[in-house]
């Protein structure tokens, strides 16, 4: 490995002035947060936005909020909110934390997204009270003929 000239006198330059520091190398780009990211405050408009309606695009113009589609996708980004997948489980795991009243298009589009969360309702006080019961096809054996497959859950204690 080697230098030209140009870089060993660069290299000595910056060992003089800084010292070891001087050394390591420096990568391009801005120092911090983008010169261009979006302010606390409309990134923390866009995150309840997309509590509020998690399967709404990057749009809140109507909101008042001027921000583009590009830098709500940035904050979606930072928080691993990019797919709608993904801000669902984040209202999901909201309403399971902090009990929130939810309304009817968030109920429904949870329970279009999820079964567990349609499910929910189920109450029960002790064991035996209430028993699940699912038959599913396997598939056929040769010899044997069709199998199945017969799962029984106690909904108290979750013993199958």
């Amino acid at each position: 490995m080697g230098y030209s000239r140009q870089q060993f006198y660069d290299i000595r330059r910056n060992y003089q002035t800084f010292g070891s520091e001087g050394l390591v190398d420096k990568l391009p780009g801005p120092r911090g947060p983008h010169p261009n990211r979006v302010s606390e405050e409309i990134e923390a408009a866009i995150l309840e936005h997309s509590l509020a309606f998690p399967t709404h695009g990057p749009e809140l113009a109507l909101r008042g909020i001027q921000v583009s589609s590009t830098g709500v996708r940035g904050v979606w980004g930072r928080h691993d909110l990019l797919t709608r997948h993904e801000r669902l489980l984040r209202l999901e795991r909201a309403t399971r934390e902090q009990k929130i009243e939810l309304t009817e298009d968030q109920v429904r589009h949870l329970e279009h997204f999820s079964p567990e969360f349609r499910e929910r309702h189920i109450e029960v006080h002790h064991t035996g009270e209430l028993v699940a019961v699912d038959t599913f096809f396997v598939g056929t054996l040769k010899g044997v003929g069709k199998v199945y497959l017969q799962s029984v859950i106690d909904c108290f204690s979750r013993y199958a």
